[in-house]
């Protein structure tokens, strides 16, 4: 049975109402399969025709209709998907095909289609972002196997192709100009219709290689309304929510709701160039003054964590490698002035800077705000135009791995250096962490690292972030995945 309707106020039942109705009647699919389909209320429409080149991409991977060569598991390391096997040989990675996978529309899997598919993706304009600054080639060596080889020897590349920006599509999908998945993955639902930025249309797909789908179809509306996806989940309009927002979560039954970890990090980063926080000792001072504590139970009204070190609890490997970190001792701000840049897209962030800017003051910095929407700041942030910067930060990238975020974050050379850090110890401990291989040995190196980068305090880790998915009493086996890349699985149904 359906989760039956919560009493909402007037004015907001009538607003989910003019968003919702008909909507999920809509994408209903004629199939003759027992059971209810699933309905997903999804934030964010398709911005690029869920074209997998895209951020689409993700959609395509949640909701199980198109796949990867390889996927990860909980520590980011890489396990068999579409590819069964593979190995390294110097620049070259070469991947057994799975047999007896058929795409959506009958055609078999084979080499010639992974090679069409990632040599489409490596020649993109933009590039997918797991291939920023990765030179890769694909070739056929029979059938069943493929040899992807890159310019320079790279330990991530099966992690890099269990990017969903990766999936291998069937022919019929490089058609036109822009690659269109309908009908051409391989996952156990088949993407039948999409209705521009307003819906979708999954069927389950009887011939696929894992099993058969408990589900038979989804249903998905896409609502960017944080209150209406809420209002759905309460009004039992929507099996399936995604990022309920914080200010509705208190509005539900606890019991419908999950509090996801995400690998993303709310950092105040200090500017170790010039200005006060070039001092170590007045850095240690920052650090020292912040109560992040309060600002998660302030702003984040509790649904959040306070950090540890860069990467939370989205990786749970994180914290058993873990030791105490040594830095400076905290010398006196003695009245010297600051000023922090934010921005205004993610809401919690002002909030934040507004906390941040108390406790300085009564730690002796005197502080200024600067808060502008992200394009329009984010060209100084990086110039080292502000004293420190508050920023909600992914700790993991496509390829799952925190050494790249690092790098690019700390490292002297860093594209995304807004500390201004050049630190010998930092780089290389960056440098170890990247080219270790995977595994143990490269996790503890990446701890490494992120213990260099906190004994400088150009970084001090506030909070992590969590994301809080909405499911209806009646939905068994929904995925929380903290990297986004699953929702509704094989196992996904509705009783």
């Amino acid at each position: 049975m359906r989760v039956p309707a919560r009493l909402l106020p007037f004015p907001a039942a009538l607003a989910a109402s003019a968003l919702l109705t008909g909507c999920f009647a809509a994408t209903e699919a004629t199939g003759t399969d027992a059971g209810e389909r699933v309905r997903v209320a999804m934030m964010q429409p398709p911005r690029s025709g869920l074209s997998p080149l895209s951020d689409d991409a993700f959609k395509l991977s949640r909701w199980s209709t198109a796949e990867t060569l390889v996927k990860l598991d909980a520590d980011g390391d890489a396990r068999p998907a579409l590819a069964t096997e593979w190995k390294q040989s110097g620049r070259s990675w070469t991947f057994t095909l799975r047999e007896g996978v058929t795409f959506h529309d009958g055609t078999e899997l084979t080499a010639e289609a992974v090679v069409r598919s990632l040599t489409r993706a490596a020649g993109a304009s933009p590039k997918p972002r797991i291939l920023d600054g990765v030179e890769l080639t694909v070739e056929a060596v029979d059938a069943a196997t493929v040899t992807v080889t890159t310019a320079e020897e790279d330990p991530l590349v099966p992690q890099r192709l269990s990017s969903p920006q990766l999936s291998i599509l069937a022919a019929k999908a490089y058609r036109g100009k822009t690659v269109n998945p309908v009908g051409a993955g391989t996952g156990p639902f088949e993407l039948t219709r999409v209705n521009g930025t307003s819906s979708a249309a999954l069927d389950r797909y009887d011939d696929y290689w894992g099993g058969t789908a408990k589900a038979p179809g989804i249903d998905v509306t896409f609502v960017p309304d944080g209150t209406a996806r809420a209002a759905a989940l309460r009004s039992g309009e929507a099996d399936i929510v995604e990022a309920v927002p914080v200010s509705q979560a208190a509005l539900l039954d606890e019991d419908l709701i999950t509090e996801v970890p995400m690998p993303r990090t709310n950092t105040l980063y200090l500017n170790t160039e010039k200005g006060a926080f070039e001092d170590p000792a007045l850095r240690a001072a920052a650090r020292e003054a912040i109560d992040a504590e309060s600002i998660v139970k302030g702003v984040y009204e509790g649904r959040a964590d306070v950090a540890e070190g860069l990467l939370g609890p989205a990786l749970p490997w994180a914290s058993g490698l873990r030791e105490p970190v040594r830095r400076a001792k905290a010398g006196d701000p003695d009245g010297r002035t600051i000023t922090i840049g934010t921005f205004t897209d993610r809401a919690e962030l002002p909030e934040v800077a507004a906390a941040l800017q108390q406790q300085l003051q009564k730690a002796g910095f005197r502080v200024k705000l600067e808060v502008r929407e992200y394009a329009n700041i984010e060209s100084d942030a990086l110039a080292g135009a502000f004293d420190a910067f508050i920023l909600s930060r992914a700790t993991v990238l496509d390829s799952g791995d925190p050494a790249a975020y690092l790098y690019s974050d700390f490292a002297s050379d860093g594209s995304f250096n807004i500390s201004q850090l050049a630190d010998l110890a930092v780089d290389k401990a960056l440098h170890k962490a990247g080219a270790t291989p995977t595994g143990d040995a490269r996790r503890q190196a990446v701890i490494d690292a992120e213990a260099a980068v906190l004994a400088t305090d150009a970084a001090v880790p506030m909070l992590h972030e969590r994301v809080i998915q909405g499911d209806a009493a009646d939905v068994v086996g929904a995925a929380h995945d903290p990297r986004e890349r699953e929702l509704v699985t094989l196992d996904t149904h509705v009783k």
